[in-house]
């Protein structure tokens, strides 16, 4: 049985802003819209694209979800920075592609008012 991996995300308020923890580094934000933004419905076809399609590159991704390669290269190195996925670099054919792995199975939301 595989372990479950878990990302928690900490959200606090201060002096009339949310700030978003990862660890001891903070990320601003502009209030609860940013994270809505992580957790769109965009977002979450990417992530459902890179854990049942297994996509060998993050154009691949982009290929799936009919998306623009920016538009999806964006998404991803958010998400990337926000620690749910790792791009992991795989040779194919003597040319390297940037390969999306999720590294979380769920995530957990802390709100600190």
């Amino acid at each position: 049985m595989t372990k479950t991996k878990v990302r928690e995300v900490t959200i606090k308020e201060t002096s009339g802003n949310f700030i978003f923890l990862k660890g001891k580094e903070e990320y601003d934000f502009d209030g609860l819209s940013a994270l809505r933004k992580i957790l769109s419905k965009e977002k979450a076809r990417l992530l459902d694209a890179i854990k049942y399609k297994e996509p060998g590159s993050i154009y691949e991704v982009a290929k799936i979800l009919k998306r623009p390669f920016k538009a999806v290269f964006d998404d991803i190195k958010l998400l990337e920075r926000m620690g749910f996925i790792e791009i992991k670099e795989v040779e194919v054919k003597g040319r390297t592609r940037h390969k999306p792995i999720i590294v979380v199975d769920e995530v957990i939301v802390h709100l600190k008012i």
